[in-house]
């Protein structure tokens, strides 16, 4: 239920109380932000640590019940080493940074992904700092960090083979709802809005299962431009759109449980 302050946030937005329970953003753009501007690639990728914050704070405000943000897929690592360690360093500064703000804002820290593959000091601030945040009862901000969607499905596919052989599990008995819980995502809503930034239409190997029912929203702005007005205006759009799930008749907000 809406609290009054959401309520009135809905108001001056001009929304209506039907949000995305759970909307995921590949947070595009940010190489191009910093060459447009003659500076070096991290210099955009420091820019959209801002924009990070704002959509966080504003998505606990909303009422959003979870927000995971594309942050470094498998596929990242393949860039020059120099910027990938400026990119742990910046991911490191933002665990210590963030923490008190994820609190004041009652907002969970949460990773999907190969985190093993982290730098060590990076896999300790993770820890630090979903402990720091374990008790938030409020938005559950996911991190996809050294993820691939193709490598969560083979995970997920050897955790069901192994109960198969083990004989806990009949393969007649597997279900869309079997490899929905063996996903990283298993304790999260369906996702209802992807929004990409920076105009590009693709996936780009990421929540390839979660996403069969989403709604997109893609914006030509860069990453490190998205501010409030651009998130309110993909959240405007979702509430606009029928969603039908393969049905008929036209439904508006989360996935049905006849639909997943």
């Amino acid at each position: 239920m809406d609290t009054p302050k959401q309520a009135a946030l809905l108001k001056r937005h001009r929304l209506k109380p039907h949000l995305p329970r759970h909307v995921a953003i590949i947070m595009d753009g940010n190489g191009r932000w910093a060459k447009k501007r003659h500076l070096p690639r991290i210099a955009g990728h420091r820019a959209g640590a801002h924009s990070i914050r704002e959509i966080v704070r504003l998505s606990g405000e909303l009422g959003i019940e979870a927000l995971t943000l594309y942050a470094f897929s498998t596929e990242n690592w393949r860039r020059p080493k120099k910027e990938v360690g400026l990119l742990m360093q910046l991911l490191k500064q933002y665990l210590r940074n963030e923490v008190g703000e994820l609190l004041e804002n009652n907002v969970q820290l949460k990773t999907i992904g190969n985190t093993g593959d982290l730098p060590l000091e990076i896999q300790s601030e993770l820890r630090k700092a979903m402990g720091a945040t374990a008790h938030c009862t409020g938005l559950k901000l996911v991190l996809a960090l050294s993820y691939s969607g193709r490598a969560d499905l083979i995970h997920a596919i050897k955790r069901i083979a192994k109960k198969a052989k083990a004989g806990h599990l009949h393969p007649e008995a597997i279900t869309e709802k079997t490899i929905g819980q063996s996903l990283s995502t298993a304790d999260l809503p369906e996702v209802d809005l992807l929004i990409r930034t920076s105009g590009e239409f693709r996936v780009s190997n990421f929540l390839l299962w979660e996403l069969a029912y989403s709604e997109f929203h893609i914006t030509k702005t860069l990453w490190p431009d998205f501010r409030t007005p651009h998130f309110i205006a993909a959240l405007r759009d979702f509430q606009g759109r029928q969603r039908r799930f393969g049905g008929v008749e036209s439904i508006v907000g989360s996935v049905t449980s006849w639909a997943r």
